[in-house]
């Protein structure tokens, strides 16, 4: 090999260059870009296995030497499940009658009675000014006793007529025109008292009565206004009290329910419930809602105010079938399933259908026959196959569970 030198002077620094061998910092790089390349390399190894690999579960047993997951199981059995279906709807009267003016109406003088009043049937609601009636009322019992004075006097002429006919001094024919005055005038008594009698059934009248028993919803009439026989009721009555909720059921709501179908209404901003019944069934489906209106029947109070907003709570027919909690009941494309540990303490699915919800739990009307150890909660965590470590939940913690 070539070696060539330079010496400097004793105080100097030399420097040996060597023709054959690389620059060091040339290696250095070199180094370098092998290290990159291989950290790049284990990148794009690790990605691939983490695009190829993605979607894929891992169970929870990886391996023989893990331990099973515990999970909490319950044996659902079989109970009998009543069915209930929550409804909203408007209170109103059950027999709303409007009460008017019969008669041709006047001026109000008296209302003696206020929305809240409970009436009987007859009872005065409104009294109406009659003083020219009771007039025309005077004047026609004065036309009765006119009426009654010229008969009288027909009558007797007709009387002294027959006596003096057998002397010949009357003849037959005006024996006869004195008969037909005398039935004139009797004539004319009866009509004066038919007239009397009318005016007084149109006086009578002139009163706002109530039709029937009940309570008065509203009063819209006042002292001193007018009243006629067309414009707005003056009162509104619910006949005997009776209330009612118009309950918006949908179809398959209505299908499970039918007349005599107990309930409970409770009135938004009340605390207290009332009991009734379903009286009547709805004849046509609104088709836009695709909703009827159930009428419940309910009896009279206070908190009960027609217009107002209710929520009822109407039973319908009861089921015998296991009943599981909200968390034991899971759904995917193929429909509601879930997880029950068979004999060899591993997950296996089961799908079921459901039925009635209830506040204690959701109804299983197939799939099940209620001995199976089903796993309460947890389920999506575990997979078709996965061995576990079964824990039955007590008594007090599947009350808590549902």
């Amino acid at each position: 090999m070539n070696y060539e030198t330079r010496v400097a002077d004793l105080g100097g620094a030399s420097e040996v260059l060597t023709q054959d061998a690389e620059p060091i910092d040339g290696g250095f790089r070199r180094r370098r870009l092998l290290i990159a390349g291989v950290v790049i390399a284990l990148l794009a190894i690790g990605g691939a296995m983490l695009y190829f690999g993605r979607g894929e579960k891992t169970p929870f047993p990886a391996t023989q030497g893990e331990q099973a997951p515990t999970v909490s199981i319950l044996r659902p059995g079989s109970t009998t499940v009543q069915g209930l279906i929550i409804a909203t709807g408007n209170l109103a009267a059950r027999h709303e009658i409007a009460v008017g003016v019969v008669g041709e109406g006047g001026r109000v003088v008296s209302v003696p009675v206020q929305a809240g009043d409970w009436v009987h049937a007859g009872q005065v609601l409104a009294v109406i000014d009659r003083s020219v009636q009771s007039q025309q009322a005077a004047s026609s019992a004065a036309n009765i006793d006119v009426a009654k004075a010229d008969a009288e006097l027909s009558q007797a002429n007709l009387d002294r007529a027959l006596q003096l006919v057998d002397r010949g001094f009357i003849s037959k024919a005006d024996v006869d025109r004195l008969t037909a005055t005398r039935d004139a005038a009797v004539a004319r008594v009866k009509v004066a008292e038919a007239q009397y009698r009318e005016l007084l059934a149109r006086n009578a009248r002139l009163n706002i009565v109530a039709p029937v028993a009940g309570l008065v919803l509203d009063r819209n009439v006042e002292v001193g206004q007018v009243l006629g026989s067309g414009g707005t009721a003056p009162f509104t009555m619910a006949q005997g009290g009776e209330m009612e909720l118009l309950a918006n059921l949908n179809e398959d709501d209505l299908a499970a329910v039918s007349i005599g179908s107990p309930a409970k209404v409770t009135p938004v901003g009340s605390d207290k419930s009332f009991v009734g019944r379903i009286w009547q069934m709805p004849q046509i489906i609104d088709p836009q809602t695709r909703q009827g209106a159930a009428r419940i029947a309910l009896p009279y109070d206070k908190a009960l105010r027609p217009g107002g907003f209710a929520t009822a709570e109407i039973t319908r027919g009861a089921i015998v079938a296991p009943r599981l909690p909200e968390s034991a009941i899971m759904s995917d494309e193929k429909g509601s399933y879930v997880y029950v540990v068979n004999g060899e303490n591993r997950v296996e699915r089961r799908n079921v259908t459901t039925g009635i919800v209830t506040a204690e739990g959701i109804a299983v009307v197939a799939g099940l026959d209620g001995s199976e150890r089903v796993i309460a909660r947890a389920g999506g965590f575990l997979n078709e196959g996965d061995r576990v470590n079964p824990v039955a939940l007590t008594g007090a913690a599947q009350a808590a569970e549902r």
